[in-house]
């Protein structure tokens, strides 16, 4: 099958996933793709180049995503749930590639259509719901960071461990709002108040 730079993203993707993104090399991508490693260098000039054409591709399916999900929506949708399914979006995007908010967080900083493109639609919502233009790319930014840095951390969860009775009430005793008021959220249910508490303050610059 004829080498393409699609294929080799293609390929990217999939030793992304098993090794993570320091593990990642040409060589193993070449090897995935039964060529040499030379091979691949007529298509991406080098590994930064696949890294960031990795996360445009995680971006643009995003970006796809968003453009159902808005379409979804009801008549009656706000800005701010508009600015909730462009998020919800991206984090369902980046979860489905193994290690994908890694490669957003930690990919080389280049400009890319999916990234620009998720950039824009974002600014778009929040100028149209009235927040002032030298807020918007601060707030902007701060809703594509927080999608990244909340399933970053969600791919590193691991199972609490366990803790005796006795651990437990020490625990109780020393940090009582941590231990008994904080409410047991899922992750998705987490994820949604976030996003609604950075929209009500973004709603106190639209009333500004």
């Amino acid at each position: 099958m004829k080498l393409t730079k699609e294929r080799i993203v293609d390929a990217g993707m999939a030793t992304f996933a098993r090794v993570g993104y320091h593990g990642l090399s040409m060589r193993q991508v070449a090897q995935r793709l039964g060529t040499h490693a030379g091979s691949l260098y007529y298509h991406v000039r080098g590994k930064d180049e696949l890294l960031a054409l990795m996360a445009d591709r995680v971006c643009r399916q995003a970006y796809d995503a968003g453009t159902t999900a808005l379409a979804a929506l009801p008549p009656e949708a706000t800005w701010q749930d508009e600015i909730e399914a462009q998020a919800e979006a991206l984090r369902r995007s980046i979860q489905q590639h193994p290690g994908g908010a890694m490669l957003l967080a930690e990919s080389p900083r280049t400009l890319s259509s999916g990234a620009l493109s998720l950039m824009e639609r974002l600014l778009q919502t929040l100028l149209g719901a009235g927040v002032p233009t030298a807020h918007c790319g601060i707030a902007a930014d701060t809703l594509l960071s927080h999608v990244t840095g909340f399933v970053l951390q969600e791919e590193g969860d691991s199972p609490a461990p366990a803790v005796t009775a006795e651990v437990y009430a020490d625990l109780r005793a020393r940090f009582p709002l941590v231990i008994e008021r904080m409410p047991r959220l899922s992750q998705g249910e987490k994820f949604r108040r976030s996003i609604r508490l950075m929209c009500a303050a973004f709603a106190t610059l639209v009333e500004e």
